[in-house]
């Protein structure tokens, strides 16, 4: 009876049935979504304290409220995100504050402070693409209608995030010393964002956010989709990165294995050897050097207060 109940819902949703309630909903459609809006809230919030490792370096005010003004953004994502989930029934105060930090669903590269704000340039213009690839391709596909309508704003703004950081590295490419700030931050950040939409497609066995319209698209045409906006903007600025248009295929191709080996402590991928998707999982879980420090600063809060109130 499960298995009809799912064949019921896909073929519905298929010819564009909109779900709007858990009653609309079978458990592995409730379970897929909540996990697809954790990632989602995750993503958004720790963003945010990586790029306050940097956002005082900004060289004007101007920059400086601009990455304030961004930072509040993402708060305001996470804050939908969870929002929703809540109204599926998830205890987010639970999942917010009380959940190890290894145990987040934020991307591997939200792990790692930033060095400079030429590296904040960086995220905004490589990870924000990330998310707006992503989050567009929800808005337009997804079958579950409150998220659907939630991203028309996010949407927007992600679109204004990865422009900034556009428009910090082509002025920073102008000044021969912040234009190797610019190549450092490449040669590190750019496979980051690659990493973003996860395993190859050949090695996916299931097929569950597509078939239920959760996204529209594949990890690698996502990744196709990343690149051709990346790829053509590096080359715009004259920034190298390992990454080509291919004619015959009308692809882009990679100048490297990917996946490949990665130096967690220096920062650099060993370009000339190849790892597994395995290995790749394995790091992620075991998390990146900031990962504690990062969900420690989210919850901080929450339990200082919890102290308060408890001996006051």
């Amino acid at each position: 009876m499960a298995v009809d109940a799912r064949e019921r819902l896909v073929e519905k949703i298929q010819r564009g049935f909109v779900v709007e309630t858990i009653d609309d909903m079978t458990e592995e459609y409730l379970h897929a979504l909540i996990q697809t809006l954790t990632i989602t809230g995750d993503t958004e919030l720790l963003s945010v304290p990586a790029l306050l490792t940097v956002y005082k370096q900004a060289p004007t005010l101007n920059r400086k409220i601009t990455a304030l003004a961004i930072m509040q953004d993402e708060l305001g994502h996470a804050h939908i995100a969870y929002i929703l989930l809540q109204q599926l029934g998830v205890d987010v105060e639970e999942l917010l504050y009380h959940r190890a930090a290894h145990r987040w669903k934020n991307p591997y590269a939200f792990d790692f402070g930033l060095d400079n704000f030429v590296e904040l340039g960086a995220f905004n213009a490589l990870y924000d693409r990330a998310g707006y690839t992503l989050l567009s391709d929800v808005g337009k596909n997804t079958s579950y209608g409150p998220w659907r309508r939630a991203l028309v704003k996010v949407d927007k703004e992600e679109l204004f995030h990865l422009r900034n950081g556009e428009s910090i590295l082509r002025e920073a490419v102008r000044d021969p010393e912040r234009r190797k700030e610019v190549e450092n931050a490449f040669r590190w950040m750019f496979i980051m964002g690659l990493e973003f939409f996860g395993v190859s497609d050949q090695l996916k066995s299931r097929t569950t956010q597509l078939d239920l319209k959760l996204k529209g698209k594949t990890n690698d045409q996502l990744r196709q989709e990343w690149l051709s906006k990346v790829v053509p903007f590096c080359e715009s600025i004259g920034i190298q990165v390992p990454a080509h248009f291919d004619e015959a295929s009308q692809q882009y191709v990679l100048d490297f294995p990917f996946p490949c080996k990665f130096d967690v402590e220096r920062r650099e991928w060993r370009l000339n050897e190849p790892d597994t998707w395995d290995n790749v999982i394995r790091r992620f879980k075991a998390r990146g050097p900031e990962n504690e420090a990062f969900v420690a600063r989210i919850q901080k809060g929450y339990h200082e207060y919890e102290r308060l109130r408890r001996s006051s």
